[in-house]
């Protein structure tokens, strides 16, 4: 904190020295049919930039001798060095991407000279629509990157992972860097301010973000101020949503003469639970600048209601940008800050499960019931008593509360300095702080965890609270130098970061009654931890720290062969001493082929091949330490140890990962091909094993383990068919086989109850890609009201029962895999006269689902005449037993118009669009989602996707109506 206060003072005091006059660069950018709205104008080797108005207008502040890089997609780019002048208008030919400027990690190059594999995406290629999520701006327009968000549940994130799985414990997610400030979240920054995303896919590129870039690393930059007058942005969308696919199962009248138990109502429980949600969203931004000062505030609100009754959330973000330079441009100060409050109805997933199996000829009120009932027991609602797992869906909605709030502030400081005409250093302090807090309450009415049918237990409440901090201080230079046939620019610096976690628990029950703002004081009272029944924890964790060294060469010979090289030394306190540090190299080399074989209409033939080295740790502090329990009194004091909850291993040392990336980009007049394929190996997981107690003092520890090995092929395609149609796919292959592991084989995802308890469907073998369904397979036959099984390894004996599912003899086979061979997107932006038309498909392939609504509601069970049947094409009546195989693992190949819009303008200042977000999907899979489930839903493991689970959120289709105003 003490360096962010200098910082500040440091910011404060130039302010107050007086500005010397900085010089306003302006024109237009412009092609020879007219301007080019969202054109970048780039100060050359920096992240200073801005882009064209709707009128190809822009504004920036230069000094004199900085080189100008204006670009657009699909034009060469033009490098102009500013003089005395104030005015600078530009017309691009229409020609390739080659000189576009692309950010990277502490600093920029131009596309040409890039030798990873790097990805830029730009506001004019984002998914349009209600996007709630940054993610998913970039769903399925970046070969290799997987973002899913299963079901339409808007306060779900989505699961985003980089060419595929590479660690078991740690974080598997890329890691999010906002305008340079590592570690940000994408739920930090509104939509509507993002300007560009980077994607950082191989290690060499992520190498100089060291442990933190293990998944890859993602770069967003924000929209900044332009000098010149205010301009005024309104962006208003409005949205509404509805069910785009429900699970089939048997209405009142078919589940009467299937022999079900009629109660006297009809009543379709999915829709008394669900409702035609409906978003808005307004976004407001002012940006502008005189002399040496630019700045962009913005302000969003947006109102989500998800199609689930109670679920959604209301969210309030602001966000400042501010630039000033001073000593005659030499100096420049950017200052951010963004600050986001969210309110949220979890609600109850589920419901719509209980909606699926309940009886539908139940009523929703006591009132109605069809024989005596004590209704009031139950707050007004009907319950089937007596059955298990069996409860009103309304009144699980209704009578109980799951919410949440959360508060995220981010601020700093960046600086940056021209020692000389080589020599540039940079400063840059950041915070960032998040608060979140849950309330999980169980009315003592409520027979679903309320325990309304218990004479003991009566209600029940959970509290949960986090908070995070987390401060970063870097510093670092760049020196540049060109000679005649060479350039070269040398970056070095130093990166120090400290983070913070704490959280706490309650957990009460027993209420005399449903006392809301009794629950609700339990934050401030500690009287209440002797109300009832009662349980309490809470972490306070020791800071963590991470410090860091780093270096990068760039070096362009004779402008085409190209040699980029970096180096980090890292160190953090989760690890013991002897391997606190670790090295993380990379180096890539790429040379245009074109420059030697002179291919007609060919502009750039580039062949690159890159190598680096990543680390990664996972969440948590001291992993190397021993951890010791804590009691709580009475008085909700600390009552003393409790003893080890973990060993300590002093020889814990990081996760790596490396990785070797082949790339070739081909670049034409209107045709550009990019193809990658790589090979990575991931090794030293930091695993949670039991251990001998007897020698380590507990029987558990963290120890390094396993090793996964990876390849994918990646390929990338755009053509400008003509002026007013492009066309673009992206299509990529991952394949991840376990070489280590803690042992040869273990089995995962545990259907459970009822009736399936220890039936386990995802196994992982040494030798084998992960991503396994494993069991029985079923014959086509049915015995007695169950099904036959094949005898997979034909010795005559057949064996499935779920112990033996390890065992080498064991009747089971693999019977799908939840990972998509092939995942495929293909982007399409068609200009009619005034209209402007995007149409987005996306689709993966070779992936499985085990069906968890099938496997447990599909079967005729006799007993069950009281719960409702899963009626799809595949069910089979004369199966009367839940036992899984594979006929409850369906192939969920898919084929979606994921997002498709049509806008114009109305005026010179008014655009209206409207956008339809999954419109059609086209699959064989009977369940509600056939998109990838990466991780099991229950516990979160990676090695067991391809879980359909119960408790899933429906997927949605919504319509939305935008406005964009300008002024």
């Amino acid at each position: 904190m003490k360096m962010m206060l200098k910082g500040f003072l440091f910011f404060a005091a130039l302010l107050c020295f007086g500005m010397t006059e900085a010089q306003t660069v302006s024109g237009t950018v412009s092609d020879n049919q007219g301007p080019l709205p969202g054109a970048t104008v780039v100060v050359k080797g920096t992240a200073t930039g801005t882009t064209a108005d709707f009128d190809g207008n822009y504004s920036i502040s230069a000094s004199a001798g900085d080189v100008l890089v204006f670009s657009y997609v699909g034009y060469t780019a033009q490098e102009i060095t500013v003089g005395n002048q104030s005015t600078i208008n530009v017309v691009l030919e229409l020609g390739n991407v080659l000189e576009e400027v692309v950010i990277t990690g502490y600093g920029s190059q131009q596309q040409k000279e890039i030798t990873s594999a790097v990805v830029s995406v730009d506001e004019e290629s984002f998914n349009k629509g209600a996007i709630n999520d940054a993610s998913q701006l970039l769903q399925g327009k970046v070969a290799g990157l997987q973002i899913y968000n299963r079901g339409g549940n808007p306060n779900a994130g989505a699961v985003i992972r980089l060419r595929g799985l590479s660690t078991i414990g740690a974080n598997a997610s890329p890691l999010v860097v906002i305008d340079g400030v590592i570690g940000a979240s994408l739920g930090n920054v509104d939509p509507s301010d993002i300007e560009s995303i980077n994607v950082l896919k191989d290690a060499s590129a992520a190498a100089i973000y060291g442990s933190r870039g293990s998944s890859g690393v993602i770069l967003v930059t924000t929209k900044k101020g332009k000098a010149g007058a205010t301009q005024i942005s309104y962006n208003g969308q409005f949205s509404t949503s509805g069910i785009l696919n429900q699970i089939d199962y048997m209405s009142p009248e078919e589940f009467i003469a299937a022999g079900g138990r009629d109660l006297g109502s009809k009543t379709d429980w999915i829709d008394e639970v669900t409702r035609d949600a409906f978003t808005q969203i307004h976004n407001i931004s002012a940006a502008g600048g005189d002399g040496s000062t630019s700045y962009r505030v913005s302000a969003n609100i947006r109102d989500a209601e998800g199609i689930l009754l109670n679920n959604g959330f209301e969210q309030f973000n602001t966000r400042l940008n501010f630039s000033t330079r001073a000593f005659n441009d030499k100096l420049k100060i950017n200052f951010a800050a963004a600050f986001t409050k969210r309110d949220q109805q979890n609600g109850f997933n589920e419901a719509l499960r209980y909606a699926t199996l309940y009886n539908p000829t139940a009523p929703v009120l006591a009132a109605n019931a069809p024989y005596a009932f004590n209704g009031a027991q139950f707050g007004g609602y009907f319950e089937t008593l007596g059955l298990f797992d069996s409860y009103n869906p309304v009144s699980i909605i209704k009578q109980n509360i799951n919410d949440g709030e959360s508060r995220q502030l981010n601020y700093g400081v960046d600086l940056s300095y021209n020692v000389n005409d080589n020599l540039t250093a940079y400063f840059r302090s950041a915070v960032q702080s998040s608060d979140y807090a849950n309330r999980l309450y169980y009315r003592t009415t409520s027979l679903w965890n309320g325990g309304a049918d218990s004479p003991v237990r009566k209600g029940s409440a959970q509290f949960y609270e986090n908070n995070f901090d987390f401060q970063l201080n870097e510093a670092y230079a760049t020196w540049r130098k060109s000679y005649d046939n060479m350039n070269i620019a040398v970056t070095g610096g130093y990166s120090y970061q400290k983070e913070n976690y704490n959280e706490v628990f309650f957990s009460l029950g027993d209420f005399p009654g449903d006392q809301i703002d009794y629950i609700d004081a339990i934050e401030y009272s500690q009287d209440l931890l002797n109300a009832g029944q009662i349980s309490a924890n809470s972490a306070r964790n020791p800071d963590t720290e991470i410090e860091a060294y780093f270096a990068r060469l760039n070096m362009t010979i004779a402008d085409n062969i190209y040699l980029n090289a970096s180096l980090r030394r890292e160190g953090s306190t989760k690890l013991g001493a002897d391997n606190r540090w670790g090295t993380f190299p990379a180096v890539g080399l790429g040379a245009d082929l074109n420059s030697f074989l002179g291919l007609e209409g060919v502009q750039q033939l580039k062949a690159r091949a890159s190598y680096g080295v990543t680390g990664n740790l996972p969440g948590g502090y001291g992993l190397s330490q021993e951890i010791r329990g804590w009691s709580w009194g009475g008085d909700g004091a600390a009552g003393g140890s409790t003893g080890l909850l973990r060993a300590a291993n002093p020889n814990l040392k990081w996760e790596e990962k490396a990785e070797l990336n082949f790339g070739i980009d081909l670049t034409m007049d209107r045709f550009t091909a990019t193809l990658d394929i790589y090979q990575q190996t991931s090794k030293d997981f930091i695993i949670n094993r039991i251990v001998d107690a007897a020698v380590y003092g507990f029987d558990r520890r963290f120890e390094n383990a396993g090793q996964l090995s990876s390849d994918g092929v990646e390929l990338a395609l755009n053509y400008d068919v003509t002026d007013n149609y492009t066309t673009g796919i992206v299509l990529s292959r991952n394949k991840v086989v376990l070489d280590e592991y803690v042992q040869d084989a273990d089995k995962f995802g545990n259907l459970g109850a009822p009736g399936q308890n220890d039936t386990f469907v995802t196994r992982v073998k040494v030798g084998e890609e992960i991503g396994q369904i494993w069991g029985p397979v079923w014959d086509g036959t049915v015995t007695n009201g169950s099904q036959n099984f094949v005898d997979v390894n034909g010795d005559g004996q057949l064996v499935v029962g779920q112990n033996n599912a390890l065992d080498e003899n064991v009747d089971f086979d693999v019977l799908g895999s939840g990972i998509p061979d092939l995942e495929l997107g293909w982007s399409n932006q068609l200009t009619l006269g005034k209209y402007t038309v995007n149409a987005f498909f996306r689709g993966a392939f070779g992936h499985s689902l085990v069906n968890t609504f099938r496997a447990f509601y599909e079967p005729r069970v006799g007993s069950q005449k009281s719960y409702n049947y899963i009626n799809t094409e595949l069910a089979n009546d004369a199966i009367k037993n839940a036992n899984f195989s594979s006929l409850y693992v369906e192939k969920a190949d898919f084929f979606k118009l994921d997002n498709l819009t049509v806008s114009r303008p109305i005026t010179d200042n008014v655009n209206l669009s409207l956008n339809v977000q999954n419109a059609f999907v086209i699959t064989n899979y009977t369940g509600s989602d056939p998109e990838p489930a990466l991780f099991d839903l229950l516990d979160g493991n990676p090695l067991a996707p391809g879980i359909d689970r119960r408790n899933s959120y429906y997927s949605a289709r919504s319509f939305t109506l935008g406005v964009n105003i300008n002024l």
